[in-house]
């Protein structure tokens, strides 16, 4: 997941309220009910200790969502009487609305909440062309399509010699199509950033614009066994879509399982733990940072400071560094800060394990690990 887009969270100093509102109810009396949530949320952030206009602001945002269309939830983050962010949720937060005041933003949930959800082109293939379908959690809109050559596209039963001009162009017709889908599709891709390409069609259409894609696209296309009319493919498309994030984390988890090994000099490419990590973040050595947000380290106490490489494990530490303020974090929140502001992704590996999988052998001990720049 690319944290580029939590900037604006670490350019002013906290504290910070994080709210995780969840909007996946809709029923007659949701907007009371949301209404009812924007007061209980204020009145949570300020028995942590929330600023008054801190909490006012939060209410009034979330007040405003009593009436959204949104199908999951919305992330809120607010200092100082301002919501500063407030991005859209890809799925409901777990245990419903939930609300933290804390010296750093607590941005660990949106690993699961919003990183891991697939934008895919569906493209729907007939002989004479296809239309585009741009679909992620959030929901789905037109993007575009592509039509070919109209006629012939039919062969005819007749076997006869006079015949096979005819079926020849219609194969010719049948190809030429196949590539302007294929193209076209190439160009969505580039165009829209999809992550994944689902082609609905007959076998043999399916197939040819396959075929004809770049080879750039080959590992992140799929073909679906539904056709286009069958009312079960809205779930064989978010099938593929899980399928697809799952294949990714695994890849990744794979790659760090490989790289904490030690080379033949003793060293990893890889760390866990949060002793390693927090050290690796004060030298900007952190490339890649996994997490499993339910793990028991994600919540373990670090010191931090004011900037994003000032964090250590025991206070004193961040005094031998020559840091005169600090401030008690999660170890998650910290290292996210830290990852955000050396442009470095960050994942959550939960998809690629089973139940309880923080303190298996093929995981980050603790529910923390980091690819490193260099050894």
């Amino acid at each position: 997941m690319d944290l580029a887009f939590l900037h604006p969270l670490y350019e002013q100093p906290g504290p910070w309220a994080s709210v995780y509102v969840d909007l996946s109810r809709h029923a007659e009396d949701t907007a009371r009910e949301r209404q009812l949530t924007a007061g209980a949320v204020a009145r949570e952030l300020a028995a942590q200790g929330a600023d008054e206009a801190t909490c006012r602001a939060v209410q009034e945002a979330v007040d405003d969502l009593r009436h959204s269309s949104d199908p999951h939830g919305r992330a809120l983050f607010a200092r100082a009487g301002r919501v500063v962010l407030d991005p859209p949720l890809a799925r409901p937060p777990q245990g419903g609305t939930t609300a933290h005041w804390a010296p750093l933003p607590h941005v660990s949930p949106l690993l699961e909440l919003m990183g891991e959800d697939p934008v895919c082109v569906v493209a729907y293939i007939d002989r004479k062309g296809a239309d585009f379908e741009l679909r992620s959690a959030l929901g789905s809109r037109e993007a575009g399509g592509v039509t070919g050559r109209e006629w012939p596209v039919h062969r005819t039963s007749s076997v006869d010699w006079s015949e096979r001009h005819f079926q020849l162009r219609v194969e010719n017709t049948w190809e030429h199509n196949a590539a302007e889908v294929a193209d076209a599709l190439a160009v969505c891709q580039e165009e829209t950033g999809a992550d994944l390409l689902i082609l609905v069609g007959d076998d043999r259409e399916r197939r040819a614009v396959h075929e004809r894609l770049p080879k750039r696209l080959q590992n992140c296309v799929v073909e679906a066994t539904r056709g286009a009319g069958s009312r079960l493919l809205d779930d064989e498309v978010e099938r593929l879509r899980a399928e697809h994030v799952r294949a990714r984390t695994q890849e990744d988890l794979d790659k760090f399982l490989a790289a904490r090994t030690p080379d033949g000099e003793g060293r990893a490419a890889a760390v866990e733990g949060v002793p390693a990590l927090v050290e690796a973040a004060r030298e900007h050595r952190i490339d890649e940072l996994l997490i499993i947000p339910q793990g028991p380290d994600t919540h373990r106490e670090v010191w931090i400071g004011e900037d994003a490489d000032q964090l250590a494990v025991r206070r004193t530490e961040l005094k031998t560094l020559g840091e005169q303020h600090s401030w008690s974090a999660r170890a998650d929140d910290a290292l996210l800060r830290s990852a955000v502001m050396t442009g470095a992704p960050a994942i959550a590996v939960t998809p690629a394990l089973p139940p309880d999988a923080a303190e298996e052998a093929d995981a980050p001990v603790g529910g923390l690990g980091a690819l490193l720049r260099w050894k």
